[in-house]
């Protein structure tokens, strides 16, 4: 049974639906460059942002890319706060966005970076292609997972829209 403090609730979710998605696409993507930047450039060491020339050219782009890791979340979190003061989050297309926008900050880092440009590996080793693999298939069920909470959002939306019209 639906409320009409639940529809009121629902068409601020509604009308605020794009600025869910993107307030968790920008936290998840600042969030898997900032656990890519702590864990496997400074705690584990393997490699730089960076690593096409000296080990400072490298700190300094691992700075940068820690700095543009932070602005995302915080304004993801920014727009976050800002959903809620309004009672306009919906949790589940945040959370959708929160994975496409994880995987899509990996699945770029695996495939451009370490492939195309070449400004890294995820680690240097003998057979990396295990690294690759996991690190992209990872980054495949984040975007799959987020997409499928995306869509599933989306035809709530038009359901809830459909039956508002016909009243």
């Amino acid at each position: 049974m639906t409320t009409e403090k639940d529809h009121s609730n629902n068409a601020f979710r509604f009308a605020y639906s794009s600025r869910n998605l993107w307030s968790g696409f920008l936290f998840g993507l600042g969030l898997v460059a900032f656990f890519d930047e702590t864990v496997f450039h400074q705690l584990l060491h393997w490699h730089h942002f960076y690593d096409k020339s000296t080990t400072d050219m490298g700190l300094i782009s691992d700075g940068l890319f820690h700095a543009f890791s932070w602005f995302a979340t915080i304004g993801g979190l920014f727009m976050f706060a800002d959903l809620r003061r309004r009672n306009a989050l919906w949790l589940t297309r945040w959370w959708g966005g929160v994975l496409l926008g994880a995987g899509a900050f990996q699945l770029y880092d695996g495939t451009i970076q370490h492939k195309l440009m070449r400004i890294h590996q995820i680690r240097y080793v003998k057979n990396v292609l295990i690294y690759d693999l996991t690190w992209n298939i990872i980054a495949i069920a984040m975007i799959v997972a987020g997409a499928i909470l995306i869509v599933r959002t989306r035809h709530r939306q038009q359901q809830e829209e459909a039956i508002s019209h016909e009243h």
